[in-house]
């Protein structure tokens, strides 16, 4: 995506901008399922000829108004701004791959009254009703990527807001667990599949050793805990149903 994006501006004629996914790539944001694609933004319209072999078919061009508050550069590139890429992928990616970057958008700095104003002035355009769903669950508080995909499966599901980052006092200290609903103590705890990869034996273990009884600590403490993996993320239908599960154990026997 970067090197396609980099080419574009080796060969481009007029003034464009990387924006949407290849923005956020470039802000250092995280993604979810992008195509492998360049996109620019562009003020002029883009040619409609094109050849199937043609390279430019590697690259998205929008075209559009873009003020000078939602101009930046970066490493000799211009860009979009955080703010302005935070709502242009809201209004064009899918809701998970949204939701991550604008989480991400958020915690990297993005201002939340600014991206507010970006969406005000888009109202009536394409993408702009899904993209106020979006931001209007984004929250910087995600740790990380795994976490925004849930959070979103959850509520398209129609299931409460999950609680990020909750708080929970137990025998063997205080604990941070990823998401949760306080009120049912059903927690999320989202685990990347390096999580111990990286480490020595000795550490792994020893790492090992503290999970397995933080995780004993909060059982006791009366919380039911699921583990979420990105293998879980490939099958949303059955998640959803382990998480509607925990809470019929919870006495809960409706959404």
């Amino acid at each position: 995506m970067l090197a396609r994006g980099a080419a574009f501006a080796h060969d481009a004629t007029t003034a464009f901008w990387l924006s949407h996914s290849t923005a956020a790539v470039l802000w250092g944001c995280w993604t979810y399922r992008l195509r492998d694609r360049a996109d620019v933004t562009q003020l002029t319209p883009p040619s409609v000829v094109r050849r199937g072999d043609d390279p430019v078919h590697l690259v998205a061009r929008h075209w559009t108004r873009l003020p000078g508050r939602d101009r930046a550069v970066i490493d000799g590139l211009p860009v979009t701004t955080l703010e302005r890429t935070v709502v242009d992928c809201a209004r064009t990616l899918r809701g998970a791959s949204a939701l991550v970057v604008a989480d991400s958008g958020l915690r990297l700095g993005a201002d939340p009254v600014l991206v507010g104003e970006i969406l005000t002035e888009a109202a009536g355009g394409r993408g702009v009703r899904s993209a106020r769903r979006v931001l209007a669950l984004a929250d910087a508080a995600s740790e990380s990527p795994g976490e925004s995909v849930v959070r979103w499966l959850v509520h398209s599901a129609g299931l409460p807001a999950l609680e990020l980052q909750v708080q929970v006092r137990t025998w063997a200290g205080s604990f941070r667990l990823d998401l949760g609903w306080s009120d049912l103590k059903v927690a999320i705890e989202f685990d990347g599949a390096v999580k111990y990869s990286t480490l020595a034996d000795g550490d792994a273990t020893t790492r090992f050793m503290a999970e397995k009884r933080r995780h004993d600590a909060l059982v006791e403490a009366g919380w039911l805990v699921l583990r979420v993996t990105w293998a879980d993320l490939d099958e949303p239908d059955r998640l959803i149903g382990r998480i509607l599960a925990a809470r019929r154990r919870r006495g809960l026997t409706s959404r």
